[in-house]
């Protein structure tokens, strides 16, 4: 099978818990953003959630879009960097589970994680300790494999420290030397606010595919109108999407606008919402599908995986969602 989406992203373990908004106010956290943490703020968010039942699962926000996209039989490879311990052992044999080419390096820093915290609004507060992710550098990629695939993906959280940045851009250079599309997802409202005037040029020089949410869109274009800020974007790049929450979504492409409906009921845990609404868009190119439809098929997958909790779909869901998709009877749910 040909390679179709080479990856760069923070693999990280999810460490899921609920929490009250009261909760998040006295431990200082901004509701919906992600938060990066060091190892004391770790240890103390880690003591908050050990009498909650909390669950774990192999994460990270461009690794979840690529597991997503292996479930529905696209071949990806992700690239990384974990420590040498227990942690990164399990992310390795998970990788392994789904069919995934591992490219993770590993070092002597600790495996990132991310302590979840979702409110019953189901809304989702990230506090993440990036640990070995931090070392990611240029040695870490790959350039036979990102030569070898159709799409490069990634995303602004890759922003995070220099060493990463720079890995990423040299990925980029490889990949337009090579035919290899690049997909940028803007990822989170802190890291537009960090990085704005960087992610606009990225956007412009280099992506063929940018992905943000409506709170994203607005920082980098100071305007609160999602549709307009979809327009703004697809000036920038060839093709552009602003998702707009229960609003739905807008896709920008050949000085068009599509209005994109939601699909799904109300969520119970709105983590990884946006990784599988970009799985879900590059899916339906990678299946020859239209734009319309690309974005059709994400916001359906997205609408699916928030009714459940964690970020992606079981082995069992993500079969009978391939079946919907083989008969092409989820347009009509």
């Amino acid at each position: 099978m040909a390679l179709k989406v080479y990856g760069i992203g923070n693999t990280l373990i999810d460490i899921f818990s609920n929490a009250e908004d009261s909760e998040l106010i006295r431990l200082g956290l901004h509701k919906g953003t992600m938060h990066l943490i060091n190892l004391e703020r770790r240890a103390e968010l880690l003591d908050f959630v050990k009498s909650a039942s909390p669950y774990y699962s192999c994460g990270g926000s461009a690794p979840n879009t690529l597991i997503t996209l292996s479930l529905f039989g696209i071949k990806t490879a992700l690239a990384g960097k974990i420590g040498k311990d227990e942690y990164g052992r399990i992310y390795e044999e998970k990788l392994a589970e789904l069919d995934i080419i591992p490219e993770l390096k590993t070092c002597s820093s600790s495996t990132g994680s991310s302590i979840i915290l979702i409110t019953p609004d189901s809304e989702r507060t990230m506090n993440t300790y990036l640990g070995a992710n931090r070392e990611f550098c240029e040695e870490d990629i790959n350039p036979d494999l990102i030569a070898a695939a159709e799409y490069f993906y990634f995303t602004g959280y890759m922003w995070d420290t220099e060493n990463q940045k720079r890995a990423i851009l040299k990925t980029i250079e490889i990949a337009e030397k090579n035919n290899t599309k690049i997909i940028f997802d803007v990822a989170d409202p802190f890291a537009v606010s960090r990085n704005r005037e960087d992610f606009l040029d990225l956007i412009k020089k280099h992506a063929y595919i940018t992905f943000a949410n409506g709170e994203e869109a607005r920082i980098l274009f100071d305007n609160y109108d999602a549709g307009e800020c979809a327009k703004s974007l697809g000036k920038l790049c060839p093709v552009a999407a602003v998702k707009n929450g229960k609003h739905g979504s807008y896709i920008a492409a050949d000085n068009k606008i599509l209005t994109i409906p939601v699909k799904g009921k109300t969520p119970v845990d709105t983590t990884g919402a946006g990784d599988t609404y970009a799985a879900g868009f590059i899916l339906g190119l990678c299946r020859d599908y239209s734009l319309y439809d690309s974005a059709l098929l994400a916001s359906f997958l997205a609408g699916e995986i928030v009714q459940k909790h964690g970020a992606q779909f079981s082995d069992k869901k993500a079969s009978s969602l391939n079946e919907l998709l083989d008969s092409g009877k989820w347009k009509d749910l």
